[in-house]
């Protein structure tokens, strides 16, 4: 843990001195709006972006993965998540709107005093988990 907790303009100033930044695995941009966000583009994932918002209770990391819209059945399909949702290492799935549309995403959640190490394994577990979810899951539930 570190002594204070991380706000979004000093993770990013931290990540942007990071290994992972400087071999170029991941880039950072702020998203200014009511609360700025970062989004962290992970290049060795093919440039997943993976949005992180950090409020005083907690960094929340999130990647979209696909319309619920486009998704066949979605009352089979979001019960299923909910029952595999143990499956999936360091992640949960949930719902986000994003200019009004509904996207299934992937999301991990950790403390705002958490080590910059940690933070950059979890945003690796979380570009690995959604490419895997994006894999498995619409090939399993795809339209026929």
């Amino acid at each position: 843990m570190t002594d204070t907790a991380w706000t979004v303009r000093s993770l990013k100033a931290a990540l942007d001195t990071s290994d992972a930044a400087r071999s170029g695995e991941i880039g950072l941009r702020i998203v200014e709006g009511a609360d700025p966000v970062l989004l962290v583009t992970m290049h060795q994932h093919g440039d997943l972006e993976a949005f992180v918002n950090v409020s005083e209770a907690q960094i929340a990391a999130s990647v979209l993965l696909w319309p619920c819209d486009e998704q066949p059945d979605r009352h089979q399909f979001n019960e299923f998540l909910l029952k595999a949702q143990k499956l999936v290492p360091l992640s949960n799935f949930g719902i986000a709107t994003v200019d009004g549309r509904d996207f299934y995403e992937l999301f991990g959640e950790l403390a705002t005093t958490s080590p910059l190490d940690t933070i950059v394994i979890e945003l690796r577990a979380l570009a690995e988990n959604a490419i895997e979810a994006a894999t498995d899951l619409r090939a399993n539930f795809a339209p026929a």
